[in-house]
């Protein structure tokens, strides 16, 4: 059987969340824009997850919205954010390491007429405030920051961001998805404008997700006279996906600071395994308190990343070349290409990532494909 290290491109199902799926989708089928009782109780149930999530992030209620996905998501909160306070002006500050639903957007945007600042990020990914501060303007109206890359787990400092956001009354958006269930999210600690999570990372259905918007700030739906969820986006509402992401969330949820322990030392582990090849590896990382532990995002010296993937497959071993949603374009990593790689250097980027199943045996067995790699140099 093989071994699975690429949770951070998306996770299988608990049992827990395919069996609500299943009996939410026989029991209460109803659309829940309908009126009749098959409806509301559809309705209620909907409700009631919009509920809980907002609990999980200790937000209120109806700042929740429920989307396809992380991308979606990205997509709605920053187009619905930017259209209500373009009167502002049209600036924008984002970095080159954001996801491509993030990145690709805001090139739209540049050909629209918008501004875009890309702030720089040191060799392990973090931005500076004194650089953000810097890039701020009368007109800029958004800030959209990852909470930690996809690529490498190098975690922003987003209170402080938030913190100098709000002196300067400029939104901030960033792209929870691989922290949620990871990291807390205290939307009383951390006030977030908006911000974005997945379904498919916690081990919930694909298709499914969620964007938190700030009830007190403005915003204009992308679609006019849309319906569902408050006329942030069109189409039938999936209460089955949603009440099992909400099911797999609550669980991630109570088992998260047990597991950052557990991830962090498999990591311990997979790194003293590379002790002894450790001048041909160049491991991409942050100190420990500005790294999600269950993601190792490196490369071996002088071999294309695309080459250690396909040996790692070879070997029964799921690991990814970078980004999911990048796969398959043959460009270098954008994360490495801005954190200084060349870009023969940063085509050499892979990425291991951990989750609920992964033992020390999966992460022993790893690094001795990546030591046999480095020793067939």
């Amino acid at each position: 059987m093989m071994i699975y290290l690429d949770y951070a491109a998306t996770t299988p199902m608990l049992d827990e969340a395919v069996n609500v799926y299943s009996n939410v989708a026989k029991e209460m089928f109803g659309n829940p824009s309908s009126l009749h009782d098959l409806g509301t109780h559809s309705k209620s149930l909907l409700e009631l997850c919009r509920k809980e999530l907002a609990a999980l992030l200790n937000g209120k209620e109806n700042g929740i919205y429920f989307t396809s996905g992380g991308t979606e998501s990205n997509f709605l909160a920053l187009q619905a954010l930017i259209d209500a306070h373009s009167y502002k002006g049209k600036h924008i500050i984002t970095t080159r390491t954001e996801h491509s639903s993030i990145y690709n957007f805001l090139l739209k945007l540049e050909k629209e007429g918008y501004k875009i600042t890309y702030l720089p990020v040191n060799k392990s990914g973090e931005i500076s405030l004194v650089d953000l501060e810097q890039a701020l303007t009368s007109e800029t109206i958004l800030t959209t920051i990852q909470h930690a890359n996809s690529e490498t787990g190098v975690i922003q400092p987003v209170l402080e961001i938030s913190k100098l956001l709000k002196q300067h009354q400029v939104l901030f958006h960033s792209d929870c998805v691989q922290t949620f269930g990871k990291l807390p999210i205290d939307l009383h600690k951390i006030p977030f404008d908006s911000l974005s999570i997945s379904s498919h990372k916690i081990y919930g259905p694909k298709g499914v997700g969620a964007v938190y918007i700030n009830p007190s700030v403005k915003w204009n739906p992308f679609v006019p006279n849309t319906t569902h969820e408050k006329g942030l986006r069109p189409g039938t509402v999936n209460v089955p996906g949603i009440a099992a992401f909400i099911t797999a969330a609550q669980m991630i949820v109570k088992d998260l600071e047990a597991e950052r322990a557990r991830f962090n030392e498999l990591r311990g582990v997979f790194i003293d395994c590379l002790k002894s090849v450790i001048d041909k590896v160049d491991i991409i990382q942050a100190s420990s308190d500005k790294q999600l532990q269950h993601i190792v995002g490196l490369r071996i010296k002088g071999i294309e990343g695309q080459y250690s993937m396909l040996e790692f497959n070879r070997k029964g071993i799921a690991i990814s070349t970078g980004s999911a949603c990048q796969v398959g374009q043959q460009t270098p990593s954008r994360t490495m290409l801005a954190a200084g790689k060349t870009e023969e250097e940063a085509r050499q980027f892979i990425r291991i990532s951990f989750g609920k199943q992964t033992s020390k045996e999966d992460i022993e067995k790893a690094a001795i494909v990546c030591k046999n790699i480095c020793n067939n140099l």
